[in-house]
Formats: structure tokens, C-alpha cells, sequence
């Protein structure tokens, strides 16, 4: 037999062992009818579980104070008001005490910059519940560029992801009678003009894709019904990825670029645009995204490097060429990053391309100016080190901008920035909300299982004994390239750092805080080096006797939730307190779960890939946990309507510890979607719930 065929010979039987795996893997879980999410059995399982844990926890004294403060912190009017330019006004969605879900309310922008604006309310979310009987989040506002005088609303009935759409004219503050009207599920929604939406959605049962994402785009116009609107582009069912998604971006100018986005997985794309001749594809490669519309240039975001530029570089086509031929691109530099820098976020106002970048985990503003020939005039706007740096809204009439800048001890100041000259004015800046006199935040690294340096931020008391004793929590992400930063968190503060604790943020690998290739370092098989990395961090810790595993916890949620399952299984001598929050931990079945299929191009594929399988039979929480390992007694959080990640996780490994006899906490919340609650109150009382388990592990 040839080598060749013994190579094919070879990946046929890994093959069919990898399915014989993921078919006994499901014959042999006895707790499959937990994935029922709704089913009078499985609920009922989640109240007794919850009456436990809220019994165990609310009998803590130190529980009532922790809700009261949590609850203050949520509710306190003395919140920045996220400011957002809308219809040449400022618009704010806002919750407090007595707007437990929130109103959506404006003012100008001179009434704005006062210590106390004049807002009046445009929609009163709470109320609205209130007249038709429905739970209502509010999810989004989209808004129909220049004038902006009509908005597509997305309400979610318990905040689940799926929404109901309607249309609402900013000037009357009404629902439009016979507008746009979109039924309850996962819409991808764009404006192409005022009389015409671009809309993907499950046009008939069963149009979704394996993670129940739309891969059918089609036109709406204005007094059809849905069953009229008329096809322009289909994916394929098999598509994996978040569904199709068409987009309208339009510059300072009105010029127009409308374009669909096909995703493959999780990162690779298929774009294409709509022209005058119907929906071509761009000759972009797959981690390419387009990005943004300025002075005429189409902005692209290169996630892979393409003709001679580096990934994680923006470079720029030109419009006009790209409608007149999508097959034929010439990029042009916009910025390229250092060896220490990354890009966290852009956005554009009129005429600029402005970037939150970080060097070295360190936040910075840029304004990119374009220029004749091709060029880009760069400028660095003056800010305080050691901040995280993010742009807000900008305004799509001038060169307008709202950017926010805050650390774990510097309360957030929001600055208004006239991107043309270059300017920032302090707008407004929070009061100190809890007392950091006595704090002091530090940067080290660690050094992972391959060398590679992971730098991590700590925050702790001035004069704390390096005797292995401080309260740690320590915390991070890992994942989908999201980069963690510096951020000012008064629940943190008040209801952790004030007691004496101290608060650890990771940069591991699978983030962005060094580009791509930080991120890159950790996908799929490669996965190991994150949760490496993680433990490394807490090693690092003990070292430096800062703490030590009997006053060390870790806190995480969805991919930081699976980074917390896997802490748990493979290392349960490092912790004493682990918070495993609205998590992905069964990975064997993760497709099968909720919007599982979709995290494929992160996670692997353990229906097609041997060795994806492979690595997640020895990695995946759930089928790794055992009856004779001593673990810590964890907190397990999750909410029944987060169709995101799906309960299914949480239940199934609380359940699997229930039937080895390990002791856990359980707390599912019925409504939230994939955070903490679906109101200020129930958030309370889950970080209440939280903290006063932490503090029992940790501070007792």
C-alpha cells in the first residue's frame, strides 16, 4: 500500500473515530433531557437548585448589605449618561431605580454638557412592557442615515438575542402605524434607503443556518409584506458563523457602499457588494472585513496579511474603482501597528477614521486624517497613560466625537473631541464611587508553559504583606480576540477592593491585546496555551506570595465561562473559589447546543476533525470532571433565556457534579438572555448572590 493511501487509510479511521466518539458521548450522557430548555422537569430541577443555593447564600449576613450596595451602584444617577448623536440631537438609554428597564430620552447637546441636562423621554421601555404584558428589553436602535428621523427598534421579550422589529419616527415619538414590522427572531437588519430594507432572516421555517443564524438576504419595500419582499442573495445552509448580514455604510458626503457578508465560521468571510449590476463578490480574502466609508474611501480591516500589508493594518480602495470592478483591488496604507501595538476599535466621524489602539495593554486615541494621493495625515490626542481608551458616538454631520477614558482606580471621564483640530474637552466625569486612597494598580508578567511572557494588571492595597494571604480575584477572557483593559467597575470596587481584596486581570493568548497572532496562538488545537497561560498568571501570583491557591478565585462568563470550566478540571489545587458564569462547558455537543455551530471557527469542529475531537474529549469540561479529584466548590450562573450560549451548559455540569457528589453552587436566572439579568435589580441581586460566595471562599 502506498504512503498515500495509508494517509487516507489513516484519516478514515480517525475519522469514523471521532463520530463513534461524539455518538457515545451522547449515548452515554444521562443528562440530555436538561437541554430541553423549557420542559416542566428541567425547570423544575432549576428551582429546587435555585431555592438551594439563593437559601445558602441569602443567609449570609453580609448577602443583604452586598444587594443594597450592588443595587445603588447599579441605580445611581450619578452615572455618566452614555451620550449617542441621533437626529442632530443627544439621545441616552437610560435605567435607574425607577426605570428598572429603561427609557430612551434626548436632549441637546448644550443641555448635555450642564451638571444637570433636561432630558425629555422618547420611549418608555418599562411602560411599554407594562401596556402589552411582555417582558421587554430593549436591544438596539438603527437609525436611517442622514437624517435619522426613523429608527428600527429590536425588543427582546426577557433578553433573549432573538427580537421582535419595529419601525419608530424619532419626530412624532410613536411607533409608525403599518412601518416596518419584523416577527421575533435573530433579524439582520439594514436601512438601503427610506422606502427599502435589506433584511436576513428565517423568511420560512427551517431558512436558518446550523447555529439558527439567516442565510437568505432579501429586499422589503415599504408597504409590502414580508412574504413580497424580494430575494437578492442566498448563502448556504451549511454556512457557519453568525448568518448572513448585509450592511449600508454611507460617509460624510452621502456617498453609499452596500454590502453583504457571508460568514464561512466564526472569522472567515465571504463579502460582496450590491452594484447597479447585482451582488458581486469583492476580491477580499476571508479575514478581510470592510470596515468603514470615509471621503470616499472604502476602509478594510485586515485580520490576515494581503498585498504586502501586515495583519491587523487598516488600508483604504477607492470607492468608485471598487463598484467598477470588486475583482480587481489596488489597497493603499492607512496605519500598520508596531511590534507591541493592536488595534482595539475604530469608528469615523464626517471626514476622519479614528482608532483606539493599545500598546503593550495600553490605551491610545488616533485620529486618521485622509489626505491627496492616497495618504493619511496621523495624530496621537493627548491622554493620561495607563487608561483604557474607547470612542463613543461620533457624528455622522461633523467631525464630532465622544470618547471615554477610565482606569481600574481613575473613574471614567468623558471628553468631547473635535476630531478636525484635534481637541478634547472633559464633558463629564464620574465621581469616585468607591474609596481607592489606598490602592495601588501594578503591571508583571508571567512566564507561560512555551516562554511566552503574558503581561496581567493587578489592583491591591498599598500595603498589603506579601505573605500569601490577600484575597484574589482573578479574572480574563481568552478568546475571539477580544482584548481585555484597564476598566473602572464600581461593583468591583465597593463591593470587593473596599473589603481588602485584590483584582487580577490576565491578557492571555486567543485575546487581541497584541493583534492577530496573539489571538491566532490559541484557536482550535492549538487551544491549550490559553488555559496555560491562565495558570501560569495564577503561579506567577503565588510566587510573588501576593496570594495563594487558598485565597486565590477566578470569575469568568461564556468563553471566559469555558476558561473557567477548564481551570476548574485541570487545575482544582490552584483555587478555592471558582465563578462559572452563563459558560460553554460540554464541547463535545456544542454544536448541538443553542448558537453552538457558530463558535466553530474558535473552537474547532468535533464532528469533522479527528483531532478536534481529540483534544476536547481530554479538554471539555463536562466530560472531564471526576468523582475522586478534591475540587473547590464552584458557582455556577447561567439564565434560561440566553439562546446565545445556551443554560444547557451550566445545568449539565452542575448536574454532572450532582451525580459524582461534588458540592456547587447553582443559580439560574429566568430571565437575562447572556448577562446577568434582564433589569438592574435582578443584576443585583446575581452579583450579590456572587459576591458574598466569594467572599465566603475567599475572605473567611
Amino acid at each position: 500500500m502506498s504512503l498515500l493511501r495509508h494517509k487516507l487509510a489513516a484519516t478514515v479511521l480517525l475519522a469514523s473515530t471521532a463520530i463513534a466518539g461524539a455518538h457515545a458521548a451522547t449515548l452515554d450522557d444521562p443528562n440530555i433531557w436538561l437541554e430541553d430548555v423549557a420542559s416542566p422537569r428541567a425547570m423544575n430541577w432549576v428551582n429546587a437548585h435555585n431555592a438551594t443555593t439563593t437559601q445558602r447564600l441569602e443567609a449570609d449576613p453580609r448577602y443583604k448589605t452586598l444587594y443594597d450596595q450592588a443595587l445603588a451602584v447599579a441605580a445611581n444617577k450619578d452615572r455618566i449618561p452614555a451620550p449617542t448623536f441621533t437626529h442632530g440631537q443627544i439621545f441616552n438609554f437610560w435605567q435607574d431605580a425607577d426605570h428598572l428597564r429603561g427609557i430612551w430620552r434626548k436632549t441637546t447637546l448644550a443641555s448635555y454638557r450642564t451638571a444637570h441636562p433636561q432630558w425629555s423621554t422618547v420611549l418608555d421601555i418599562d411602560a411599554l412592557g407594562k401596556a402589552e404584558n411582555k417582558s421587554w428589553v430593549l436591544r438596539g436602535r438603527n437609525c436611517l442615515e442622514p437624517d435619522e428621523n426613523r429608527c428600527l427598534i429590536s425588543l427582546s421579550n426577557g433578553g433573549e438575542d432573538a427580537v421582535e422589529v419595529r419601525e419608530f419616527d424619532l419626530a412624532r415619538q410613536l411607533f409608525v402605524p403599518d412601518g416596518f414590522h419584523l416577527p421575533r427572531g435573530k433579524h439582520k437588519i439594514a436601512w438601503e434607503d427610506a422606502n427599502h430594507l435589506l433584511i436576513a432572516t428565517d423568511w420560512t421555517p427551517g431558512d436558518v443556518t446550523p447555529s439558527g443564524y439567516p442565510f437568505i438576504v432579501k429586499r422589503l419595500t415599504r408597504g409590502q409584506s414580508l412574504d413580497q419582499a424580494v430575494e437578492i442573495y442566498r448563502g448556504d445552509k451549511n454556512d457557519g458563523g453568525y448568518g448572513v448580514a448585509p450592511a449600508v455604510l454611507q460617509d460624510g458626503q452621502g456617498r453609499q457602499l452596500a454590502i453583504i457578508v457571508r460568514p464561512l465560521d466564526t472569522f472567515r468571510h465571504q463579502t460582496f457588494v450590491i452594484t447597479p449590476k447585482g451582488v458581486q463578490r469583492l476580491a477580499i480574502p476571508d479575514k478581510v472585513d470592510v470596515a468603514d466609508l470615509v471621503d470616499n474611501r472604502v476602509i478594510l480591516s485586515l485580520d490576515e496579511p494581503w498585498k504586502g500589508h501586515p495583519a491587523g493594518a487598516l488600508v483604504a480602495v477607492n470607492r468608485d474603482a471598487l463598484l467598477a470592478d470588486p475583482q480587481n483591488l489596488d489597497p493603499k496604507p492607512v496605519w500598520a501597528p508596531g511590534p507591541q501595538d493592536a488595534m482595539d476599535s475604530h469608528t469615523s466621524t464626517r471626514n476622519n477614521v479614528l482608532l483606539a489602539t493599545l500598546h503593550n495593554v495600553q490605551g491610545r486615541a488616533t485620529v486618521l486624517k485622509p489626505q491627496l494621493h492616497d495618504q493619511w495625515r496621523t495624530q496621537t490626542l493627548p491622554l493620561p497613560d495607563n487608561l483604557a481608551i474607547s470612542w463613543g458616538s461620533t457624528d455622522v454631520k461633523s467631525d464630532r466625537a465622544f470618547l471615554g477614558a477610565s482606569g481600574f482606580l481613575t473613574p471614567s471621564t468623558l471628553y468631547l473631541s473635535d476630531t478636525a483640530k484635534g481637541t478634547l474637552e472633559p464633558v463629564k466625569t464620574l465621581p469616585a464611587q468607591f474609596d481607592a486612597t489606598q490602592d495601588i494598580v501594578e503591571q508583571f508578567e508571567a512566564t507561560s508553559t512555551d516562554g511566552t511572557k503574558i503581561p496581567y494588571f493587578i489592583v491591591h492595597r498599598k500595603d498589603i504583606r506579601y505573605d500569601g494571604q490577600t484575597p484574589t480575584l482573578m479574572t480574563a477572557y481568552g478568546g475571539f480576540e477580544v482584548s481585555e483593559t484597564p476598566y473602572y467597575s464600581a461593583t468591583i470596587g465597593k463591593l470587593w477592593l473596599e473589603r481588602g481584596g485584590a483584582f487580577v486581570l490576565a491578557n492571555i493568548r486567543g485575546g487581541g491585546e497584541f493583534g492577530p497572532k496573539w489571538h491566532d496562538a490559541g484557536l482550535t488545537t492549538r487551544r491549550q496555551v490559553i488555559y496555560d497561560d491562565f495558570a501560569a498568571v495564577a503561579k506567577d501570583l503565588d510566587a510573588r506570595k501576593i496570594t495563594s491557591p487558598r485565597r486565590l478565585g477566578i470569575e469568568g462568563g461564556s468563553n471566559g465561562g469555558l476558561l473557567m470550566g477548564v481551570e476548574f478540571t485541570e487545575h482544582p489545587e490552584l483555587w478555592n473559589a471558582v465563578v462559572i458564569q452563563v459558560p460553554l462547558l460540554d464541547m463535545i455537543r456544542i454544536a448541538k447546543i443553542a448558537a453552538g455551530a457558530s463558535w466553530q471557527g474558535e473552537y474547532g469542529d468535533v464532528n469533522a476533525d479527528p483531532a478536534v475531537m481529540a483534544f476536547w474529549q481530554k479538554t471539555s469540561p463536562y466530560q472531564n470532571l471526576k468523582a475522586d479529584v478534591k475540587y473547590p466548590e464552584p458557582f455556577i450562573f447561567t439564565t434560561t433565556k440566553d439562546d446565545r450560549v445556551g443554560p444547557q451548559h451550566a445545568r449539565k455540569f452542575a448536574a454532572r457534579m450532582e451525580e459524582m457528589k461534588l458540592p456547587f453552587y447553582y443559580y439560574e436566572n429566568t430571565e437575562g438572555g447572556h448577562g446577568s439579568g434582564a433589569d438592574l435589580k435582578q443584576s443585583a441581586r446575581t452579583q450579590a448572590l456572587t459576591m458574598t460566595y466569594l467572599q465566603e471562599k475567599l475572605m473567611n
